[in-house]
């Protein structure tokens, strides 16, 4: 079995065990992920907070769908019309349904790994609070898209001449920039500097929350530095002060995965802001909280883009010089 053809079945398969989750939802099986049983404040991340467990006969009809497609991406080789509802469902799947705590859960993993080596308590916050069930789903719904979206492009349509090495240089300076914005505003409130926000809300947060937020913001500056990498020729060959290492190509997944998930889930975060600032959730006089994560999916679209292209040098090109 070729690989495009294994991809598509693979993600029928995704589908197929997804749409009988939404017919069991649907007939009374405890564990639907939105709606009640949703631990999101107010309603106010997921676009299905309104659903109830009946919604699940529409997620297996989805998922009929999802698998239909699918299945059509293995036909040999000539017909594009499969990809005019592969790449929307495969959007909603990897772009839609998820929200903001996808972030969150990543970013709060590595805090919650070292905090018992230091003593944090970090307010009693648990792995199980980081990543409740309706936040695994997201990543399962990610999953499935991701798998439509690689049995899509193993079609064999030349996708890949948009991503140019120009282009990707450009994007990754983009990638790199838009996050400090966020980061200037974090770390401000960490050292008491009300900066887009008043001293009001600025006292809100003086039990920690604002340290966590400078950590969030060093983590996310961090991630600009490395996707530098990604037009670097230490993103090519590990630089000479890493023993063990030094000298040696650096295998392009290693780049590339991670790269690749964390422009998912900025972007997915930045929808969220997005969706709640036109829904007129936030004040204009605290533009701090909220107007930088509105250029998130700037920063998602850019690191996408200069992943892609660098995961097209490095597939048929030597280190860059």
């Amino acid at each position: 079995m070729n690989k495009p053809v294994r991809t598509g079945h693979v993600a029928a398969l995704w589908a197929l065990v997804y749409g009988v989750l939404g017919v069991a939802w649907a007939l009374g099986m405890p564990g639907f992920p939105w709606g009640a049983s949703d631990p999101d404040p107010d309603g106010a991340l997921s676009i299905l907070a309104a659903t109830t467990p009946r919604s699940g006969w529409w997620i297996a009809a989805f998922a009929l769908l999802t698998a239909a497609t699918a299945l059509a991406l293995t036909r040999p080789a000539g017909s594009r019309l499969p990809l005019f509802p592969a790449w929307p469902i495969a959007a909603i799947l990897v772009l839609v349904i998820p929200d903001s705590r996808l972030m969150m859960g990543v970013a709060y993993t590595p805090l919650l790994l070292v905090a018992p080596l230091f003593g944090w308590g970090l307010g009693g916050a648990t792995f199980a609070d980081a990543w409740p069930w309706p936040v695994l789903n997201q990543l399962l719904c990610v999953l499935g898209g991701l798998l439509l979206a690689a049995a899509a492009l193993a079609c064999g349509h030349d996708h890949a001449r948009w991503f140019t090495p120009e282009r990707g240089r450009k994007a990754v300076y983009v990638a790199a920039g838009v996050p400090l914005v966020y980061c200037l505003t974090r770390w401000a409130w960490a050292l008491g500097i009300p900066l887009g926000v008043d001293r009001e809300f600025l006292a809100a947060g003086e039990d920690g929350l604002w340290l966590a937020g400078a950590y969030l913001a060093t983590f996310g500056a961090l991630g600009g530095v490395l996707t530098l990498g990604l037009t670097q020729r230490w993103g090519e060959i590990f630089p000479r002060w890493l023993p063990g290492l030094r000298g040696k190509r650096v295998p392009p997944l290693l780049a590339v995965i991670p790269a690749g998930f964390v422009s998912i889930i900025v972007t997915v975060a930045g929808l969220t802001y997005l969706r709640a600032t036109v829904a007129g959730r936030f004040a204009l006089a605290e533009w701090g909280a909220w107007l930088p994560e509105c250029f998130w999916p700037v920063w998602g679209a850019a690191l996408a883009t200069a992943t892609i292209a660098y995961h097209l040098r490095r597939r048929g090109s030597t280190p860059a010089p």
